[in-house]
């Protein structure tokens, strides 16, 4: 029947499989034996069970049968575990309800600006730490800094991973902590988790997740922990399941930065009394502590700053709000307006920000709809937050003075609360300033304010829609009250000296922003770019006639102000540049005064700043570095450095990703700055070349003592350097615990065989090394060659890790080129052998060619000026005709004339496996070609598929030869390269073959 009910038993039966042990099991099953309720044969079968789960299933499935109400289980539980007899009785009732409110309170919240602001991903990235940049700066500073790029070592975490084991022998955290700038979308992924727990779609064996809205207890003095459960899970029984060991309990803090009282774990007196009342910031640190509720599960969101000063023995894991990237943008934002961001880098990175996103591509959007020219597309951040928040000061129906109202009340609450770092208000608060609650409908305030709903009441609080808008709006209203301010506006009500004029506030303002105590976040770095910003040539135009500033008192303000960054930008010139100072070089851009600027740019892009880098281009560099385009692939610091620069340079140099710093002539001093930055946490450099530095054995020391530490650096260029068989040694000791490195280039450094015997003994251990290039490491008495090829000949029997190899110029000979085919007949790594100008003659090219019979993971091979003839030209013949693999072969410089070719083009002809687009790129430059080779070639590429590139260049074809290979053409067309360049053609010739050519293979690109 439909209405019929289950039973006991089966409506229990999930809980009875969560919460049952094993020992209540046995004795469960011991019972219902004595009852007769379970036959000897089943208590056997629930024993053979593997599992408790499988177990306690067959259990109920078998008292199903005798006992369908379960009435003798019931007795027995509450005779004898009542606590479990509790939990499973109760459980239900507690959490389907608590799960259906919370789905109702999602379903009401209809704050739509907080649902477009937010990061609409259910991913995090898992991290090691906050890092330094993330404790100090402000949290554009940070965006800035790593051009809108998240964490390098970031691993995606799914929120159904968030609070589980990541291994099978690791444990769950107890602790979960998620960074993430304002803006990122914490509070809208912790909306997202309490809707998938509650529809249960994730964590079904969570009994209860709690979600606390951090500025929801800053009405409270003191709580309990018995209290504040209270608030949140209003049910009778709720003590049943929070304090049983068996339930697991998530409790979710939001925002830890929103307390009023800021979490001080050092001296928060410990307790263990959950009834006990204490303030709220001892209490929440008694609770990370696991002092009180030790057995639930903990997940703090903050800001980095804030989140930093969680002890990190607390923390059992980290996450971070991803940086959404631009294919994960709004389908409706125009191309129009992404092309518009693309050129304007500084709003382009910012808007790795949800929240600023929407705020740029909002204003932008509207204003190319306008299709004004009266009104230029913003180029500052100040200007985008000018024409956002403008339309709603003042609307073409409204008079001039209708912004003093708003500014004197919105204004006022957003400057005097951005002191005391305060971002949620209470209506009480807002009244208190003067501002409408709710917003009415087209006001500023209905703009720029967003209304929060608590999860514990009906009780709401509102913020700035993000606080960069709280900040702008505290700027301009530093601004205007400025103008007429005669005492120190950053004192709300504290009696101080009088402050007279522009200069003197503006100064104030400076020092402000560059005061320790501001400094130690950056607290006050966006609030001072928008003041400078508000005194730019544009923000004036749109901002100046309704607050009253004339033209000529505009050109003294930006005058000033420009005065005052400049000074303070080289007030610090012998100094390592800071952010602060790279907070003042983005006022002066923002100020829109960029002839500094651009001047610096031009030098960094011309490679002409040797010499200059003193007094505050210093810190114009570090600012270029984090916005020019020039900076956006690789930085380009080569011919400028000196230990005095590079000293001042190094805090910003950590942040660069790839750097070039070439010919610089780096003396020991200098490499140990060098080691000390590719040492640091913080370091994010990939890929870094010293090339031509003039780096010695003894300056190689610092670098190598960095890589033993060093986690980031994937490519290094050593190349024209001087470090020598000793330098190589040192480097090579670092290369065998490295474990990152995958491109390490020693071109021209001395190494000699000793050099090259220990990269040997890298290469048997090192795992991560793709590619080694030792090309030209000739002086004049030693070389690399045949002994140090024979040490690396013999590590390639082992590594199959390595993919390129450079032996370039090493005066390899036919004793060190055996030992290394005989390692490359077993070798399945190596996939690009440069073998150019070395001793091979016929007899090393003999014995490659043996190997490449066999070996089939090689696909370029260089054998350039190896003095080969048609002897070896014809062995490797016999090799192509078996390899499959071979996409790239040179031979040029070589003598393998007619012969040889002959040999060469029989194979091409033959094998039908090179039909099937392998051997793609074939160079026969300076081989003594005559007209019978090129009869030869003319008949194999009638028939062959495959060659995409064929470079005869400098032989003698002569004109009958170039014909031959042109008529060859009108039957292939794969041929998409071919040059025929110094062959004794002529003009003429040249265009009757070029012409015969394209009319055969018209895609077919002819140098001739």
């Amino acid at each position: 029947m439909e209405g019929r009910d289950p039973g006991w038993l089966r409506r229990h039966q999930t809980l009875l499989q969560r919460f049952l042990s094993t020992s209540i099991l046995v004795n469960v099953v011991h019972h219902m034996r004595k009852a007769d309720l379970l036959s000897a044969q089943e208590a056997g079968l629930i024993q053979k069970m593997g599992s408790l789960k499988d177990k306690v299933h067959l259990l109920v499935e078998l008292l199903s049968v005798t006992d369908p109400h379960g009435a003798a289980l019931q007795a027995y539980l509450q005779g004898s575990h009542l606590t479990e007899f509790n939990l499973i009785t109760v459980h239900d009732s507690v959490v389907r309800p608590y799960k259906d409110a919370l789905l109702q309170r999602l379903k009401e919240d209809d704050n739509s600006s907080l649902q477009v602001a937010g990061n609409s991903n259910s991913t995090l990235l898992l991290i090691e730490c906050v890092s330094d940049l993330q404790q100090r700066e402000h949290d554009l500073v940070q965006v800035s800094v790593n051009r809108g790029a998240g964490p390098l070592h970031g691993r995606v975490l799914g929120l159904d991973k968030l609070i589980t084991p990541l291994t099978r022998v690791s444990t769950a955290p107890r602790v979960t902590l998620t960074i993430g700038v304002a803006g990122s979308g914490k509070s809208r992924m912790v909306r997202r988790f309490i809707q998938l727990w509650s529809a249960s779609q994730i964590y079904p064996e969570l009994s209860l997740a709690i979600p606390i809205a951090c500025w929801e207890l800053s009405s409270f003095d003191r709580l309990s922990v018995e209290r504040l459960l209270r608030l949140y899970v209003p049910y009778d029984n709720v003590d049943v399941i929070i304090f049983n060991e068996s339930c697991k309990v998530l409790l979710i803090l939001d925002g830890l930065e929103e307390f009023r009282q800021s979490l001080d774990f050092a001296d928060a007196p410990p307790t263990s009394d959950p009834r006990r009342e204490i303030p709220v910031s001892d209490l929440i640190a008694n609770i990370v502590r696991g002092n009180l509720l030790p057995g639930a599960t903990l997940w703090l969101l903050s800001r980095p700053g804030t989140g930093a000063k969680v002890p990190a023995g607390l923390v059992d894991r980290v996450t971070e709000a991803p940086s959404p990237s631009q294919t994960n943008t709004p389908e409706d934002v125009s191309s129009q307006v992404w092309t518009y961001l693309n050129s304007q880098k500084p709003l382009l990175i910012l808007s790795s920000v949800p929240a600023v996103c929407h705020i740029i591509i909002t204003t932008l959007s509207r204003l190319l709809k306008l299709e004004s020219d009266a009104t230029p597309l913003p180029r500052t951040l100040t200007e985008v937050y000018a024409h956002y928040c403008w339309p709603h000061l003042s609307g073409s129906e409204a008079p001039s003075g209708g912004i003093r109202k708003p500014l004197s009340t919105l204004g006022r609450l957003a400057f005097y609360s951005l002191l005391r770092r305060r971002y949620t208000f209470s209506e009480t608060e807002l009244r208190t300033y003067g501002v409408d609650v709710p917003p009415q409908g087209g006001t500023l305030g209905c703009r720029i304010l967003q209304r929060r709903q608590s999860w514990s009441s009906d009780s709401m609080a509102w913020q700035f829609t993000h606080t960069s808008v709280q900040e702008f709006m505290g700027a301009l209203f530093y601004y205007v009250s400025l103008r007429r301010g005669m005492f120190d506006l950053f004192s709300e009500s504290a009696v101080s000296w009088p402050r007279i004029g522009f200069h003197s506030h503006y100064r104030s303002a400076l020092q402000k922003t560059n005061q320790s105590d501001a400094a130690a976040q950056g607290n006050l770095d966006l609030f001072m770019r928008f003041l400078s910003g508000l005194l730019s040539p544009a923000a004036g135009t749109l901002l100046g006639g309704s607050l009253g500033v004339v033209h000529e008192e505009q050109v003294t303000q930006r005058t000033t102000a420009t005065t005052l960054l400049q000074n303070a930008v080289t007030g610090t010139a012998g100094d390592a540049v800071s952010m602060r100072s790279v907070a003042m070089v983005t006022c002066l851009a923002e100020l829109q005064q960029g002839e500094w600027l651009r001047s610096v740019e031009d030098d960094l892009i011309n490679c002409s700043l040797r010499g200059k880098l003193k007094g505050g281009v210093c810190a114009v560099l570090a600012y270029l570095l984090q916005v020019s385009d020039a900076c956006t692939e690789e930085t380009q610091l080569s011919n400028c450095l000196d230990s005095s620069s590079l000293k001042r340079l190094l805090p910003q140099l950590l942040y660069c990703s790839k750097l070039r710093m070439e010919n610089n002539e780096f003396k020991e001093g200098t490499m140990e700055l060098l080691g000390s930055l590719l040492s640091a946490k913080e370091c994010h450099i990939q890929m870094l070349s010293l090339a031509d530095d003039s780096i010695s054995s003894k300056g190689i020391k610092p670098l190598s003592r960095a890589l033993l530490v060093n986690r980031t650096l994937t490519s290094l260029d050593l190349r024209g350097n001087n470090i020598g068989a000793k330098g190589a040694k040192t480097l090579c000791e670092a290369l065998k615990m490295n474990q990152v490195l995958v491109s390490v280039n020693l071109q021209n450094n001395h190494i000699e065989d000793e050099g090259a015997r220990a990269l040997a003994e890298v290469l048997q251990s090192n795992r991560k090394l793709t590619t080694l290039n030792v090309q030209k490491n000739e002086s004049e008495v030693n070389h690399l060659g045949d002994l140090g090829t024979v040490a690396l000949a013999q590590a390639l029997m082992v590594n199959h890790i390595l993919h390129r190899l450079s032996l370039q110029s090493n005066s390899v000979s036919d004793r060190g080129i055996k030992a290394l085919s005989h390692a490359l007949q077993s070798n399945r790594g190596l996939s690009c052998l440069n073998l150019t100008a070395n001793l091979l003659h016929d007899e090393g090219v003999t014995a490659i060619a043996e190997a490449m019979r066999v070996n089939r993971a090689i696909t370029s091979l260089h054998l350039q000026w190896n003095f080969i003839k048609a002897g070896a030209a014809k062995a490797l013949a016999q090799s192509l005709m078996s390899n499959t693999c071979i996409q790239l072969l040179d031979l040029q410089e070589n003598a393998l004339g007619d012969n040889g070719v002959i040999a060469l083009a029989c194979a091409l002809r033959s094998n039908s496996s090179l039909i099937g687009c392998v051997l793609h790129t074939l160079d026969l430059r300076g081989n003594s070609i005559g007209m019978e080779g090129a009869k030869a070639f003319s008949s194999s590429l009638k028939n062959n598929r495959s060659l995409r590139s064929l470079n005869l260049q400098e032989n003698s074809l002569g004109m009958d030869g170039a014909i031959f290979i042109a008529t060859a053409l009108r039957g292939n067309h794969q041929l998409t390269y071919i040059n025929l360049q110094g062959n004794g053609i002529g003009e003429s010739g040249a265009k009757v073959v070029s012409d015969a050519i394209k009319a055969g293979a018209p895609d077919c690109v002819v140098d001739i």
